[in-house]
């Protein structure tokens, strides 16, 4: 089995290979806490210090506050093709009580794949997840390794939120026979809340619908839900989901073919809803997180988001949403998620270095 080294213990005195950068709220530390991954793709913080973290090709890491890894067994049909694989997890707010932990991955349906949302109770040893089920999986028919999008979210009224990809059909996004490019929402248990928009017309689930590929998802401070998503040549997306809303991919988008052929009908269509906020060129952004302010006051209400491309964390004015500040340093290669840990630093995954990283004040 491929060793995972630790680079430092959480809660131990900072490596002296810790880089320090400037920024906008002054000097910053990051400092990595978890090397030689393979391809991470998410981080979840449990409530008594210990972080979840996947890995595309089917791992499901579990890190100790005194700096131990566990390889957490699952029986999930994890299908690591193309951009699937294991990818979200998402610890629920009664974590203390259930246990519980969600997953997405790319789900194996006869030859090919599918988004899959699923929950698992972890083991009090941390090294098991037991009793696990399958609460949702994309109808079946998609072809392909691309945009299973796949952020978890958990909604204030304890819903959860799932992102799909338009699994490379772009066509799909506009049909609600099927989940493609669509935000879907289902209860805990998998059943559909009553409220949602779409029961008596095509798939139940669906939420939102008209997205290409979202890969970065979360509620601000209101418990208003975000997506972030990768356009084509150009017009990545940040979004603002609202019940029943066509954000319309393919038909607009301020983006263009790889090709350089424009992509629909322009940038603007009747009963299609504008992004809050779009990248030209594109960033490839993945992974989303509105601050707290905890550490970084001046920071509070903003975006973080990070970019796959262009090896930097994106952050976004809360007020203005516009980009006002780029977060590099030699440890941001291809980010692929960004969260805030309970004590209010900022965590990210560089897919180039294989490795979880921590910001703190400098």
């Amino acid at each position: 089995m491929r060793a995972v080294l630790i680079a430092i213990c959480l809660f131990v005195a900072a490596p002296s290979y810790a880089e320090t950068i400037n920024s906008s709220a002054g000097v910053l530390r990051i400092e990595p806490v978890m090397t030689g991954l393979n391809e991470p793709w998410a981080i979840g913080f449990l409530p008594d210090g210990r972080v979840l973290v996947t890995e595309r090709d089917g791992r499901l890491l579990l890190l100790r506050p005194d700096g131990a890894i566990t390889e957490v067994k699952h029986n999930l049909d994890v299908q690591a093709v193309g951009q699937g694989g294991l990818l979200d997890v998402m610890v629920p707010r009664d974590f203390a009580s259930s246990q519980q932990v969600f997953l997405s991955y790319a789900k194996k349906q006869g030859r090919h794949a599918g988004t899959a949302l699923a929950v698992g109770t972890l083991s009090r040893d941390g090294m098991r997840l037991v009793n696990t089920r399958v609460l949702f999986e994309l109808t079946r028919g998609s072809r392909g390794g691309r945009h299973f999008g796949s952020r978890i979210v958990e909604g204030r009224d304890g819903t959860l939120f799932l992102t799909i990809g338009d699994r490379g059909d772009g066509a799909s996004a506009q049909d609600l026979s099927v989940e493609n490019g669509s935000v879907i929402r289902i209860n805990r248990d998998g059943t559909i809340p009553s409220d949602n928009p779409f029961i008596s017309a095509g798939k139940p689930a669906i939420w939102s619908y008209g997205h290409r590929n979202p890969q970065g998802a979360t509620l601000d401070r209101r418990g208003q839900l975000w997506v972030v998503e990768h356009g084509a040549r150009g017009g990545d997306e940040v979004n603002r989901v609202n019940r029943g809303v066509n954000y319309g991919w393919p038909i607009i988008s301020y983006g263009t073919h790889y090709t350089g052929i424009k992509i629909g009908e322009g940038t603007q269509k009747a009963g299609m809803e504008q992004p809050e906020h779009y990248w030209d060129p594109s960033i490839a952004p993945s992974g989303m997180m509105v601050y707290s302010g905890k550490r970084w006051p001046q920071w509070q209400g903003d975006m973080f988001i990070g970019s796959l491309k262009f090896d930097y964390i994106s952050r976004l004015n809360g007020a203005q949403l516009t980009e006002v500040e780029m977060i590099a340093s030699p440890q941001t290669g291809r980010v692929r998620d960004v969260r805030e840990a309970p004590d209010g630093s900022i965590w990210f995954l560089s897919v180039n270095d294989g490795a979880l990283y921590r910001i703190t004040p400098g």
